[in-house]
């Protein structure tokens, strides 16, 4: 697969077909996203990767936490701005919306969308799941050097035919994360990762994924 193909072919994926993972096709590839680039070569990310009996164990207790804290714990940083304004606030409503009209969950209906969410906790029943860490002393260079890592990570997994869910949903559980996967005091915990096989048959899988035309981001001066 070209890069170009990988990019265009990455999307979040909701539901994955109940297929494991090689280990060692995981284990390669997490390596070799090890090649993204970062200030001063820090490499900040810190990774656990959950599969087999370790997955079944998260799964079984996140799905006791989303019933006794269905609200989380508290982040313990922002997600999304306090106020975000347009057109980034226009641009996750339409998503929004879009992600619940593939479900076939009504706007009002808080249940359906409440039990949609709590999904996110099962890792859209993906075998793999992974957690990023950064430690707390580094700033807003750092996440954004495990940002490139994930993203390299991503694309990586699409030329071997996988796909994946980027989640800063489990940014709402952080204890209960930390804890399970026993993450040192000194990191915290930025986001989780659905991996696994693409249910080609899932709507929620298929719907169109808008972008913001060119004009509206890029700036060229020549």
């Amino acid at each position: 697969m070209e890069v170009r193909e990988a990019v265009a072919t990455r999307r979040s994926v909701r539901a994955f077909l109940p297929r494991p993972v090689d280990s060692a096709l995981l284990r390669d590839l997490v390596e070799r996203a090890g090649r993204a680039p970062s200030g001063g070569n820090l490499q900040p990310w810190n990774l656990h990767i959950v599969s087999g009996a370790a997955m079944a164990r998260l799964k079984a207790l996140m799905a006791r936490r989303v019933v006794e804290a269905p609200l989380g714990e508290g982040t313990e940083y922002p997600i999304y701005p306090v106020e975000l304004a347009d057109p980034y606030k226009a641009r996750r409503f339409e998503n929004g919306m879009a992600y619940y009209a593939a479900l076939g969950v009504e706007r009002g209906d808080r249940d359906r969308r409440q039990e949609a969410f709590a999904d996110n906790f099962q890792f859209f029943g993906a075998p793999v799941g992974l957690f990023c860490h950064v430690e707390r002393g580094h700033g807003p260079p750092q996440w954004s050097d495990c940002g490139m890592y994930l993203q390299t990570l991503m694309l990586l997994l699409r030329d071997a035919g996988l796909d994946s869910c980027a989640q800063e949903a489990w940014a709402m559980y952080p204890r209960t994360v930390d804890a399970f996967l026993g993450v040192p005091a000194s990191q915290m915990l930025f986001t989780g990762m659905a991996i696994g096989w693409r249910d080609p048959e899932a709507p929620v899988n298929t719907w169109p994924v808008s972008r913001a035309p060119l004009g509206e981001f890029a700036t060229f001066l020549e």
